[in-house]
């Protein structure tokens, strides 16, 4: 099945650019490109896309008001929005996350990361590179937040080791290999620890757990 993207960026060439990476992949297709942020959220709505991939600055709506509008707690049947950014504009990007996003990619991490995030996203998964989650919500969290919310009922032992593997960068198949226990346990436990913390996605799990301070819980 063919993953339908939209991108929404203000530069011509980096819509170009980022077209001919993805449409360069047999099973990704780009079904359209807006300029702006108005017109990325009509457009998204309009075509319905499996993923939109859209940048943290441009005219109109930035890329945090475009993932509120199209991923936000208030959408009745969200999409599935990937932030493009640079390092620089880290705020930003936090914001995006706690905004709906399921993932962020850097404009210079390369074409694999990129074809990587929009897979995730399609497959309702969510991309969290290592070396930028770190940085990332080290960076932005504060030691305790009004955001690091308790959960409904207790986190058993294994799902605190499932969250905090999440929130170093770990896919679900790194996981299982560090715990010894199988893909399907994984998504089990993340799926638990969601219900627990009212969070959707492992995004929001990774913020949750630098804001909660259980990285610095040993």
């Amino acid at each position: 099945m063919t993953i339908r993207v939209l991108l929404a960026d203000d530069q011509a060439m980096v819509r170009g650019g980022l077209r001919l990476i993805l449409e360069d992949q047999p099973d990704i297709t780009v079904v359209g490109e807006a300029a702006d942020g108005a017109e990325a959220v009509a457009l998204a709505r309009r075509l319905r896309p499996d993923v939109c991939l859209v940048d943290i600055r441009m005219p109109r709506l930035d890329g945090i008001e475009v993932t509120r509008a199209l991923a936000g707690p208030g959408v009745a049947d969200p999409l599935r929005v990937v932030v493009v950014t640079t390092f620089d504009l880290d705020e930003y990007v936090y914001g995006a996350l706690r905004g709906g996003a399921v993932g962020f990619v850097l404009k210079d991490a390369g074409p694999a990361l990129l074809v990587e995030a929009v897979r995730a996203a399609d497959a309702g998964d969510a991309l969290v590179s290592p070396s930028v989650t770190l940085r990332l919500l080290r960076h932005l969290t504060e030691p305790v937040t009004a955001d690091a919310r308790e959960p409904v009922r207790p986190l058993s032992e294994r799902e605190v080791e499932v969250v905090r593997a999440i929130a170093r960068g770990r896919t679900n198949q790194e996981i299982a290999a560090e715990l010894f226990i199988s893909l399907s346990t994984v998504k089990s436990h993340l799926s638990g620890i969601q219900a627990k913390l009212g969070l959707r996605n492992r995004v929001e799990v990774a913020a949750w757990a630098w804001e909660s301070r259980l990285m610095d819980q040993r």
